[in-house]
């Protein structure tokens, strides 16, 4: 018995051991891409001044969005995240934060298999195929999004159900909640699970009832209160511009048009889709299993009646609440004794391959390498900026300098009188950005040149920063 408990002891020991590691190569390569410049506005930038602004006591309203951080998809976490800019306001505590909650999912998800009767070995091969699946890795690499707390979130609150735990429960569910307003839906289908197929009643409708209030208050109240028209949630209906122009016209659709849903579903996008989500575990899936794929259904089927292909890929946020439940048929299907693969190294093997293929490592010696030429220059440009005063510039640069109540992106500029409201107008003509073109930064420029408000207070290799001359 001692020798049994000292080796699942060794064991945790060493997917801890691991997590660690992924947490501190996550962190590495999200701060260097952030520090190559690529990372952006949308949404790193959106959230970094909003927690800022937080921190510091202030109204976080997002320049970026013009209106109330919770007008957007009232996600109360960045209260508590704010916490952290107390002690120091830096942008690398969201990296730190999403490294970290993208790693610990592993842990969770080794104490679940091995509760399911899997092998403790075994158990540490799922929770390395689930720190190789593609996704954890390139969600990491776009920039911050509140959405990558919900795997770990998820895995916890179904490993506290099974062990009864309702005080670890439902915090697990207040965390996830507090993430996003979508993830209600999710929180709802889990809470359907547990009831029906876990046959954990009170668990069940803890997430069942709280995952409907909560989209109703957040969809009804919180977002229509501290957001604007542009906040609501009809903006996103573009994304299912085929089934309407409103929500009410497209909720009718999906029932009154199967075709034309049906057609959408299992459309070449879709079926791609699908492959790439279930390549990385298609081992260990099974028919068998599948039940607890009940709590993928809201976010699957999002995606998949989505006319938006940031939805159907593995490198955006979108799959992230489908992931847990991915690996929670996994542990099903191995504790059933079925799955394609059932040795450790196997296991391991396909998911280090598959790794190898999907991830976006590559990019650090592609596109993230393309803008090295200006790399000082802008750097240089970025320290020069003295104050918390309004900044206007590009989408690529504004996450370094979004710690002040007024930043805004070029594009979003229409009148020359506008320009007065910044202190400084920081552009990089060789590379405008992905929210404006190099032509309309020329012009600015040239504008900025012949103007008696503006100085030019630095340039180098098509990289310019004017400051308002307050003696004008």
């Amino acid at each position: 018995m001692f020798d049994k408990v000292s080796y699942k002891s060794r064991e945790i020991s060493k997917v801890w051991w691991i997590t660690g590691t992924v947490t501190v190569i996550l962190v590495i390569c999200c701060s260097l891409r952030h520090e190559l410049f690529q990372s952006t506005a949308w949404d790193l930038g959106i959230f970094d001044q909003a927690v800022y602004l937080i921190s510091q006591g202030k109204t976080p309203i997002s320049t970026f969005l013009d209106f109330h951080i919770l007008g957007d998809h009232a996600a109360f976490i960045f209260y508590p995240l704010a916490l952290l800019y107390k002690i120091y306001p830096t942008v690398y505590w969201l990296f730190l934060v999403q490294a970290l909650a993208l790693a610990l999912g592993a842990i969770p998800l080794w104490y679940l298999a091995t509760d399911a009767g899997v092998k403790d070995k075994q158990a540490t091969a799922i929770a390395i195929a689930y720190l190789c699946y593609p996704l954890v890795f390139n969600i990491n690499l776009f920039d911050f999004h509140p959405d990558v707390i919900a795997p770990v979130a998820l895995l916890t609150a179904v490993l506290t159900a099974r062990r009864k735990n309702l005080t670890g429960f439902c915090l697990s569910i207040i965390l996830i909640l507090s993430c996003k307003a979508v993830l209600s839906l999710t929180v709802a289908a889990l809470g359907l699970w547990l009831l029906l197929w876990e046959k954990r009643r009170l668990y069940g409708l803890i997430a069942l009832i709280s995952g409907i209030a909560w989209f109703f208050i957040a969809t009804k109240a919180i977002i229509p209160y501290f957001g604007t028209d542009a906040s609501s949630i009809e903006r996103h209906i573009s994304r299912f511009g085929y089934l309407g122009k409103s929500i009410p016209e497209v909720l009718t659709n999906l029932f009154l048009k199967p075709g034309l849903v049906l057609g959408k579903i299992f459309s070449a996008d879709n079926i791609g889709y699908l492959s790439l989500l279930l390549i990385p575990v298609i081992w260990g899936l099974s028919f068998t299993g599948l039940t607890p794929m009940i709590g993928a259904i809201p976010t699957l089927g999002l995606n998949l009646l989505a006319d938006y292909p940031m939805q159907k890929d593995l490198i955006h946020q979108y799959s992230l609440p489908i992931l847990p439940f991915l690996f929670l048929t996994v542990i099903q299907t191995l504790s059933l004794g079925k799955g394609w693969l059932k040795n450790n190294r196997m296991i391991i093997c396909w998911s280090l391959i598959i790794f190898l293929i999907l991830a976006k490592y590559g990019y650090f010696w592609s596109i993230y390498a393309d803008t090295l030429d200006t790399w000082q220059a802008t750097r240089q440009a970025v320290s020069q900026v003295n104050t918390e005063d309004g900044v206007l510039t590009a989408a690529e640069i504004s996450p370094h300098l979004s710690h002040r109540p007024l930043i805004k992106l070029v594009s979003s500029i229409s009148q020359p009188q506008e320009l007065e409201k910044f202190e400084y107008i920081l552009v990089n003509i060789r590379y405008p950005g992905w929210s404006t073109n190099r032509e309309s930064t020329i012009n600015l420029v040239n504008q900025l040149k012949a103007s008696n408000t503006f100085l030019l207070k630095y340039q180098k290799d098509d990289v310019y920063l004017f400051e308002l001359d307050n003696n004008f």
